[in-house]
């Protein structure tokens, strides 16, 4: 009987530390944006994935929401709205980029000042290495979402879904 307690102990440690974990990464996450602190950022984030994912949402946006004209050319006019939205995207969506808006004054319709006053509207596992958040920022009326996996020992974001407001460039509501 002694011997269960130590090892019982072990696992519900374990276990707490796991559950918690994802929340932690969440916090460091919100601390090192306010922070401006890019090298935390760098480490807590999946840059390739997410600018992929967000290049994805932009052209699936641009195509399902444009004229269905007969004649034209949809898998051209994809290709062409990925590439154009390519390069805005792979400048605007890294470490550096985000630290920087996070210190410099912001116009009230920007899209840093969209993220400010954020808060997280629920936040679950998916699976045991996926974990998924919604976040309310103030500035706008519909929520982000973001999927974080575990891969080796950390959780990290992989994929962020952005409002339609913001995909489309349009000011943040104040």
């Amino acid at each position: 009987m002694r011997a269960r307690w130590p090892l019982l102990a072990t696992v519900v440690t374990a276990s707490l530390v796991y559950l918690a974990y994802p929340y932690v990464t969440l916090y460091r996450l919100g601390t090192a944006v306010q922070t401006a602190d890019a090298r935390t950022l760098e480490k807590l984030v999946d840059w390739h994935s997410v600018r992929e994912g967000i290049k994805e949402d932009i052209a699936d946006l641009v195509i399902d929401s444009g004229p269905a004209a007969p004649g034209k050319l949809p898998a051209f006019g994809a290709g062409f709205v990925r590439g154009i939205a390519s390069t805005a995207i792979d400048k605007a969506v890294t470490p550096q980029a985000i630290a920087a808006a996070s210190t410099t004054p912001r116009a009230a319709s920007s899209p840093a000042t969209a993220m400010s006053g954020v808060r997280v509207n629920w936040a679950f596992f998916e699976s045991p290495t996926s974990f998924t958040v919604e976040l309310q920022p103030q500035a706008l009326q519909d929520p982000i979402r973001m999927q974080l996996d575990l891969r080796g020992a950390s959780w990290q974001v992989r994929r962020v879904w952005l409002p339609e407001a913001m995909l489309k460039g349009q000011p943040a509501r104040t």
